[in-house]
């Protein structure tokens, strides 16, 4: 692969994912009650869904969803489904002083290991995504083992360090402003953000 290629495939990566979406809430929510760890570990998960999505393209799934709408509807409308039962969650949970310490609550590694991979891999938009962006970068006829795992692993590096580096900007500005406690106004506005996006994927489906 020229090395100019992988340059344009390596700025549009960053492009995708550093646009503000679900992905975003998700990292931000494991990093506000699970720390430093909570948000790499959603990070490192997300990364891995969005590399499945990668290769799955490479491999002509991606087509096979565009061929088949209503598996793809499907995975959208559970991926609409997993953003409202994330806000519902926060919504409907009953805050108390102790609850409200990030110190005490943390979020479990498992959950924010799940939450970064579900609420990728339930968004075939990225399977959309990536079809369309490697038909531009290879030729399905001389696509080698080597180019393969070259493109995915720059989506896997790109996506996972820029949520890296989101849990990191998160833990130090809880440091820097004694930022100590999770008020309860946010805890409610991020469960509303969850539900408007859910709501924003039905409509934009």
């Amino acid at each position: 692969m020229a090395l100019s290629l992988w340059f344009s495939l390596v700025i549009i990566c960053m492009m995708g994912a550093m646009s503000p979406g679900p992905s975003l809430a998700v990292v931000l929510k494991h990093s506000l009650h699970g720390g430093l760890k909570g948000g790499m570990l959603a990070a490192l998960s997300h990364g891995i869904g969005v590399s499945f999505y990668a290769l799955a393209s490479l491999l002509g799934i991606g087509a096979l969803m565009l061929k088949f709408p209503m598996l793809y509807q499907l995975l959208v409308y559970l991926g609409a489904g997993y953003l409202a039962y994330l806000g519902l969650k926060i919504l409907l949970a009953k805050p108390d002083s102790r609850a409200l310490h990030i110190t005490q609550q943390g979020s479990s590694a498992k959950q924010a290991l799940q939450d970064g991979f579900a609420i990728a891999f339930l968004n075939p938009k990225l399977a959309i995504f990536f079809l369309a962006l490697f038909s531009q970068f290879i030729d399905p006829n001389n696509l080698t083992l080597k180019i393969g795992l070259i493109m995915c692993l720059t989506v896997f590096i790109i996506d996972t360090g820029w949520y890296l580096l989101v849990a990191l900007l998160m833990e130090y500005s809880k440091k820097r402003f004694a930022f100590t406690q999770i008020p309860v106004w946010l805890e409610k506005l991020l469960g509303m953000i969850f539900i408007a996006l859910a709501a924003r994927v039905v409509i934009n489906l």
